[in-house]
């Protein structure tokens, strides 16, 4: 868990996968998270998965127009859409204004 300033953008992802191709998906989802931290005003993510196929991942971005940035990278398009076409059954999308965080770590 990262503690992220007020008014930074978080973006939720919360998605179903199919189990098509889950090689190419890992390195779909690993490649674009490595791309997504080399993105201006990234802030970090936190990402779970149930065993069902559902999964979550929260990115963390210091603004709006970075979160529409990253949105529209051209290699985040491209794996969005095969997404859609293979990996997905359904997903939701949602972004919010981060008002107040809080961290703690025992």
């Amino acid at each position: 868990m990262l503690l992220h300033p007020e008014n930074s953008i978080a973006v939720i992802f919360c998605a179903r996968r199919t189990g098509d191709d889950d090689e190419a998906y890992q390195a779909a989802a690993a490649s674009m998270s490595e791309l997504a931290a080399k993105q201006s005003g990234y802030l970090g993510q936190d990402h779970a998965r149930s065993t069902d196929g559902m999964g979550i991942t929260v990115s963390y971005w210091l603004d709006d127009d970075s979160a529409l940035a990253w949105r529209d990278h051209p290699d985040h398009k491209v794996i969005r859409e095969r997404g859609r076409d293979q990996w997905y059954s359904e997903y939701s999308l949602h972004v919010a204004r981060i008002e107040r965080g809080y961290d703690w770590q025992k």
